[in-house]
């Protein structure tokens, strides 16, 4: 089952994420056309649902789901519409954007407001749209939105829903605590020890050894071809080009080696750095005062924690650098000391700095002939790339002129290769875990949307080397023709068979062991030799501190009462489980043990989810939720590609 977004709203990370939204709805759940409103029950084909006067249009269901399973496929790559839809991720998308317009809706039904300024203060912490200063970049982000198929309208909806909820969730569920009394029954759930027996009655013990007749196989393969439908495989050819297959001159002449010094003369002129370690005060008195003390003996560092200020370190610092970072008073000040020396507190915009020379790197100026060897390559560098941009910018342009890939690659001289059929994660088909060469995994996503002989160009290290590339062939995901796997499904119907016989015998010993036959006499008296039985005495903490996954008949026995025996049955027909609990050993708690306060911090999280779960209920059975099944049922086959 899909369980990435209820399992990520339980965690103690998406818990909080969900509360304030921050940007998770707006990047991972957002979807076009959300704004129009409308009264009365939902009777239209393009309305999924109507909370309170708003309406959840069919377009927004699906444009919403496509985006959460694109959301899923960063964890699984290999997930497609119909299985998404088939685990139960569409009616978790449904449920989850039902309870947005709810809480929303709700929360300005009752006076809580989330202004355009308070949109933008949340637009302005979002990383994504920083640009290269570390500020707010308006290009960047208009350009992360167009990424996410979003636009202005749509984030501050969803902010401004996110904003609501914070506002109305986070006083209701403030620091929930669980009772004593019940966080004692959980406690001592946790020390429980439990004793008994498991018992393996493998198919493998029963499978028949001969192979079926072609009926057989044929009716056991219609009826189970579901276990081995093969996931979507493509075939991509590519042709790799970079600086080993440029064919041009890319030495410069003396007169650009010249031409490039005289341009650059700064870069080749004697030049200065130097290392300091500053503090800032707020007053010239204060300055003086302290760099006083410093010349007379006080390290800087102690000066300046016992004044209250802390040291900041500056490494290789030019004369203008700190002109631009801090002022060209200090910069001065600094330039005019030597090594080891105080310099003259100097102002800046924020008060006067305290600064040490710690180091000083002079470079002396080098002639023509002394960087015509560092010009040189940078040139050739220079050339090679430019070349090679002109050459992947011919071939962009013979790509967007419908070329085909191996009409440009015999142009260009390009060797085109294939790889083997490939998986959405990169991985070869029925490769036993081998990969795709590590280069040209960027293209494999890529490659998952396009059509068949649509050449695509990529870069596979900037500047250096590029890809342009096709799918060769698509096969879409199916159960492959019997005869392909012919040798998996006859194994599959050996332990089908041997399971039918393997539960023939679990049922015998089940009723020996209800009827106070021990387990391992009701095993020992079958024909069939079966693996010895499990003994089992574990604490219930044991069990779930060991491992995350713990083995289910041992997860079944936990559950069960004392003195009861229970047939567990194995996936993939591979047998039957015979789980017999003996006995519950449970010890009195005391009140001031840690583990009841250990256990109440622990199950706060749970708390709050239950607590969040009812009053979102609460919230929609006041607003008022009508949803139609008919046009729900409608998106789920639009998005599965079932025709009727």
């Amino acid at each position: 089952m899909i369980s990435f977004f209820r399992n990520f709203f339980q965690s103690k990370i998406g818990l909080p994420i969900f509360i304030g939204f921050l940007i998770l709805v707006a990047l991972a759940f957002a979807a076009a056309d959300i704004t129009g409103s409308t009264f009365g029950g939902v009777s239209g084909g393009d309305r999924v649902a109507v909370v309170g006067d708003e309406r959840i249009n069919s377009s927004e269901l699906v444009s919403t789901a496509e985006s959460a399973l694109r959301t899923v496929q960063q964890e699984n790559p290999t997930i497609v519409m119909a299985e998404f839809i088939e685990e139960g991720g569409l009616d978790e998308v449904m449920r989850q954007l039902i309870d947005r317009y709810a809480i929303g809706g709700y929360a300005e039904k009752y006076g809580l407001r989330a202004g355009d300024n308070l949109v933008n203060s949340e637009i302005l912490k979002i990383g994504a749209f920083r640009g290269a200063t570390g500020e707010f970049d308006q290009a960047t982000y208009e350009a992360a939105l167009r990424r996410q198929g979003l636009n202005d309208e749509i984030l501050r909806r969803d902010l401004s829903d996110g904003l609501l909820a914070q506002q109305l969730l986070t006083p209701a569920l403030g620091s929930p605590r669980m009772p004593s009394k019940a966080a004692k029954q959980y406690a001592a759930l946790l020390l429980e020890r439990r004793k008994g027996e498991i018992a393996f009655i493998p198919s493998f013990a029963f499978a028949p050894e001969g192979d079926p007749t072609d009926a057989q196989l044929e009716t056991f393969y219609t009826e189970n071809n579901s276990r081995f439908i093969r996931p979507e495989r493509r075939t991509i050819r590519y042709a790799l080009f970079g600086d080993d297959t440029l064919d041009v001159d890319t030495a410069p002449t003396a007169a650009e080696v010249k031409a490039f010094y005289d341009g650059n003369a700064d870069r080749f002129a004697a030049s200065e750095t130097r290392d300091i370690s500053s503090f800032l005060v707020p007053t010239q008195d204060a300055a003086n005062s302290l760099v006083a003390r410093i010349r007379g003996g006080v390290s800087l560092e102690a000066a300046a924690r016992e004044a209250g200020f802390s040291v900041s370190a500056s490494e290789a610092q030019s004369k203008e650098q700190l002109t631009s970072s801090i002022s060209s008073a200090v910069a001065n000040s600094v330039f005019a000391a030597e090594r080891g020396q105080i310099a003259a507190p100097a102002q800046s915009g924020l008060g006067w700095t305290i600064a040490r020379v710690d180091g000083i790197d002079r470079t002396p100026a080098r002639t023509l002939a002394q960087a015509t060897p560092e010009i040189t390559e940078e040139l050739r560098v220079q050339k090679r790339a430019t070349a090679l941009g002109d050459l992947s910018a011919r071939i962009e342009d013979e790509v967007a002129d419908g070329r085909s890939l191996l009409e440009v690659a015999d142009t260009y001289n390009l060797d085109v290769n294939t790889t083997p059929e490939l998986v959405a994660d990169g991985r070869v088909f029925g490769g036993n875990g081998e990969s795709l060469n590590p280069a040209l995994r960027s293209t494999v996503e890529t490659a998952f949307q396009m059509e068949e002989s649509e050449p695509q160009l990529a870069v596979i290290i900037p500047g250096q080397q590029f890809v342009v590339f096709d799918v060769e062939e698509i096969a879409l995901s199916s159960a492959p023709p019997l005869a392909e796997v012919k040798d998996p499904v006859t194994n599959a119907w050996r332990l089908s068979e041997g399971n039918k016989e393997a539960r023939i015998v679990a049922d015998r010993v089940l009723e020996k062991v209800r009827t106070d036959t021990d387990v391992a006499a009701a095993i020992s008296a079958e024909e069939t030799r079966l693996p010895p039985i499990e003994r089992i005495d574990l604490e219930r903490r044991q069990l779930f501190s060991q491992q995350q996954n713990p083995p289910p008949p041992l997860v079944l026995m936990f559950s069960m009462a004392a003195g009861s025996t229970k047939l567990y049955e194995a996936p993939n027909n591979i047998g039957w489980y015979i789980v017999d609990l003996r006995e519950i050993a449970t010890d009195d708690i005391p009140d001031d043990s840690p583990i009841l306060t250990q256990t109440q911090q622990q199950l706060a999280p749970a708390i709050t989810q239950e607590y969040s779960q009812q009053l979102t209920r609460a919230i929609r059975a006041d607003l008022g939720v009508e949803q139609s099944d008919d046009a729900v049922e409608a998106v789920r086959r639009q998005l599965a590609g079932e025709t009727n």
